[in-house]
């Protein structure tokens, strides 16, 4: 056995991952998008229940059965679609090994979820004399750990009709085009044929310069259905009836405070719990959300208990039974039908908690939270203009996207100065020791740098910019941010050291070392290699390479039992 032969195994498998995982074993393709694909029916003696998973071998688990059954059938008539996630069980393994890959060029907002499916249903409610109940009652779901809810909402409006009709051959087929789709690759157009159609998508970049309207794509030969997004709704049908009150909503997300949402409809409860989710848009929601929640769910009793404060989460409901249940809760977004004044939609009213009682309450919402910055009423004069120009609603809501992404970033801008602050000076870094620490972060030290280099440096908007960012502080989506950028600083410093090490005179650093000194080398440098390929370091082009030479240009001056040493003192791979 050589002493590089683990290293440059990984090394080649890392540089070979897409070529691996487009051959390695059926179903690998298809479970880069979706885990599976499930068919629930209303059996007469059983109640909702999953009539077909395919693929065949996919294994869903009881709990995971049974609420999937429970939440894909809402008994409205004619043809619905809206989304769910649902917590996974534990101990489940993922049917996908691309995670690394995919996760380090993916937005933060887009990353595969580890701990939650997310469930696309099209439910189809219509009379039909031949059943016994009089009813055809079936729903197609898809279910996956993406957060692609326009291209899997797309894709159901194009198969499920088909399979409504022709059934199981015709999901066959359907997952076996799936399967032949390329995986799903950051920055990436694709082309993804089923049934005779072809949807052309662009998969998100981290690397894509923040917009409030997609990227425009290159027109091809083949005309395609063109997706202009995989996962952004119509950020204005969503908040219509709440325009003015665009900023609250926005603090509550970004506090990450509880909130449910009444809605008449699994569609209007999924898509408004989205769009919240997504207002904060680059920085991700770290609280956990329920797009469409039902009695059924595990979490229930957790997120309905009184005996403590009610958790980090946002819960869409449309069962009547909840708004005595969520009395207590300190933000409820109320919505009914959409109702016009004149030609502009009904704006909704902010209420007191009291009011919540009887179950033919007003639309509103009721809160007790005082927002901590003003109403940017420039946007809302623009937006009703809009309406009464009968402006489209996607340039509307590019128009809303846009202002949602700006106010995000002016907030995070000083915290993404003050934590650059933080990091070693790069001179700092030498090759002949390990590299240094990264201080730790002041909330004191960073509210002394926003006098000079705050919010207003990029935002018109005034109020407590202070106070927002103390309770920032305390909110779930803080700690999330903060680790997230911990590990990419640390990192960063990893890959630093990494490209010093590779410039260094190495040569003649160990001409006067022992050969003790030596092998400490060339072990320390083995274990820098077996880290980077394994956590897939974005360092330099060459630098992996220029790191294996090293070894291998070193292990040769040892003499052979020196390198059974070696050998023993390397740790094996991970």
């Amino acid at each position: 056995m050589d002493l590089y032969d683990s290293s440059e195994c990984r090394l080649v498998e890392s540089k070979n991952a897409a070529e691996n995982t487009e051959s390695r074993l059926p179903w690998d393709r298809f479970s880069s998008w979706l885990e599976c694909v499930c068919v629930v029916t209303f059996d007469l003696e059983l109640g909702q229940a999953i009539e077909l998973v395919y693929p065949h071998d996919v294994k869903l688990t009881e709990k995971e059965n049974h609420l999937t059954s429970f939440m894909c059938f809402p008994g409205c008539l004619g043809d619905t679609q809206f989304s769910f996630r649902l917590r996974q069980s534990v101990g489940r393994r993922s049917s996908w090994f691309g995670e690394d890959a995919y996760s380090r060029d993916a937005p933060v907002t887009l990353q595969r979820e580890l701990a939650h499916f997310y469930g696309y249903v099209y439910f189809r409610q219509v009379k039909d004399a031949a059943v016994k109940r009089g009813y055809f009652q079936k729903s197609l779901v898809l279910v996956s750990r993406l957060p692609y809810v326009h291209l899997f909402q797309s894709l159901l409006q194009i198969i499920a009709p088909e399979y409504f009709e022709k059934l199981e051959p015709c999901l066959e087929a359907v997952c076996n085009e799936i399967d032949q789709w390329p995986s799903p690759v950051p920055g990436q157009t694709l082309n993804l044929p089923v049934i005779g159609v072809i949807m052309q998508v662009r998969i998100p970049s981290k690397n894509d310069k923040p917009s409030g309207s997609p990227v425009k794509q290159a027109q091809r030969e083949v005309a395609p259905l063109m997706l202009p997004s995989i996962h952004e709704l119509d950020l204005f049908k969503c908040f219509q009836c709440f325009l003015i009150h665009i900023q609250m909503l926005w603090e509550l997300m970004l506090l990450g405070e509880p909130v449910v949402v009444m809605a008449p409809s699994p569609t209007v409860s999924s898509e408004t719990v989205l769009a919240l989710v997504s207002s904060i848009a680059p920085l991700r929601y770290c609280c956990d959300y329920r797009p469409y929640f039902t009695i059924h769910d595990p979490e229930f009793k957790e997120y309905t208990t009184r005996t403590q404060a009610p958790p980090n989460v946002i819960l869409g409901v449309t069962n009547p039974f909840f708004i005595k249940t969520f009395q207590s809760w300190p933000h409820i977004i109320r919505l009914g039908e959409l109702k016009m004044s004149g030609d502009l939609p009904k704006q909704v009213k902010v209420k007191k908690l009291a009011k919540l009682k009887t179950l033919d309450t007003k639309p509103g919402i009721y809160t007790s939270h005082k927002t901590f910055l003003q109403k940017d009423k420039s946007l809302i004069k623009r937006l009703l203009k809009g309406i009464q120009r009968k402006r489209p609603s996607e340039v509307q809501s590019a128009i809303l996207r846009r202002h949602l992404l700006e106010l995000t970033q002016s907030f995070i801008i000083p915290l993404e100065r003050y934590l650059a602050s933080l990091m070693p000076l790069q001179r700092s870094v030498t090759p002949w020791k390990t590299p240094p620490q990264i201080r730790p972060f002041s909330q004191e030290e960073f509210m002394g740098t926003l006098e000079h280099a705050g919010p207003q440096l990029t935002s018109v908007l005034k109020g407590d910019w202070i106070g927002l960012y103390r309770r920032f502080f305390r909110s779930p989506n803080f700690d999330g941010w903060y680790r997230l950028r911990q590990k990419e600083m640390t990192q960063k410093l990893e890959c630093l050291h990494l490209e010093v090490i590779c410039d260094a005179d190495l040569l003649g650093w160990i001409k006067d070392k022992s050969e003790v000194e030596i092998v400490d080398l060339v072990v320390k440098l083995r274990e820098k290699l077996m880290k980077a390929v394994r956590q897939q370091l974005p360092v330099k082009d060459g630098v992996l390479d220029k790191l294996e030479g090293y070894i291998q240009d070193y292990h040769p001056l040892s003499t052979e039992d020196l390198q059974t040493v070696l050998l023993k003192a390397t740790p094996a791979p991970s």
